[in-house]
């Protein structure tokens, strides 16, 4: 079935998603940044499915902006993988603003932009406000090499992938200190078994974290050369500090403002908040965290 879509953001996201849905569906693109032909009320009226491949922090005001003029039976899709300034996910702006039966859900996993764009597979879980809605994915991205599963839990999804940012930092920073392949074992195992807990504390389910929102984003994010937080991670050991930014640093940022969880309670993420916000210290908060490895005698999951 054709689709009337609009693509909100136009950036390596956006530009991915138009490639893969450009060919059977109707598509129009609007960006904050460029007045288009057209009123974005205007082009929300006509949408059937609006894709949100736009950072966390608009969100809420172009949710609240559009909702007003949504069809009925439209369809708000979000790529957004970070917290917006009061610390709330794409999620939580969704369901705060779009009250009163509009439909909404979130697409995660690895997707990186670049591999889309070459025709590579990609991987998504999807989960939606109304499960019926799956049939408008399946048919946007029919014939496509985007592969999406119905999933459930969307604020564990949410926070799986969000915080899968601050745990892929660690991934640089032991590759840059040649800790060897036996660490990233170490660091992938921990690094779940805390988004457990993490996403759990939350009202989520323990094996969210398993998902392609999860597991299969971190291993993407956090073994990639091209990652941008790998990069990060590798820069903070080399004493690269003046531009230590991303959605990663973001996150770490907002979850210590907002206190929106008890953050020094798992280690690994504390290490991370640590190195990042004072990163003279990162051999010596290195070396403490794998003395306190030692000294554990039970398993973490």
């Amino acid at each position: 079935m054709k689709h009337r879509v609009l693509i909100l953001g136009h950036g390596k996201m956006g530009h991915a998603m138009e490639c893969l849905v450009s060919g059977r569906h109707d598509v129009r693109i609007w960006c904050m940044e460029e007045k288009g032909e057209a009123p974005l009320e205007d082009l929300v009226a006509w949408a059937q499915v609006i894709l949100f491949c736009l950072p966390v922090n608009p969100h809420h005001e172009i949710v609240t902006r559009i909702a007003p003029y949504l069809a009925q039976g439209s369809l708000c899709l979000t790529i957004a993988k970070g917290l917006d300034e009061s610390g709330r996910t794409a999620a939580q702006v969704y369901e705060c603003v779009l009250t009163g039966g509009h439909h909404y859900g979130v697409i995660y996993g690895p997707m990186i932009s670049e591999e889309i764009r070459t025709g590579r597979h990609a991987f998504a879980d999807v989960v939606l406000s109304d499960t019926a809605d799956f049939q408008v994915i399946f048919d946007l991205f029919l014939g496509t090499k985007l592969i999406c599963e119905q999933a459930s839990d969307m604020h564990g999804r949410s926070w799986s992938v969000i915080l899968k940012n601050v745990y892929a930092i660690m991934f640089g920073v032991a590759d840059e200190l040649k800790l060897g392949n036996n660490m990233r074992g170490h660091l992938m195992v921990t690094a779940i078994s805390e988004l457990s807990g993490i996403v759990q504390s939350f009202g989520g389910r323990a094996h969210t974290p398993y998902s392609y929102a999860g597991l299969g984003d971190l291993l993407t994010t956090a073994t990639s050369e091209d990652s941008h937080h790998h990069a990060l991670g590798r820069q903070l050991v080399r004493g690269e500090w003046s531009n230590i930014s991303g959605e990663g640093v973001h996150t770490l940022q907002m979850v210590v403002k907002h206190h929106l969880f008890d953050w020094r309670a798992f280690p690994l993420f504390t290490l991370a908040h640590d190195i990042v916000t004072a990163p003279e210290t990162l051999h010596e908060r290195v070396e403490d965290y794998l003395k306190q490895l030692r000294e554990r005698v039970s398993c973490a999951i």
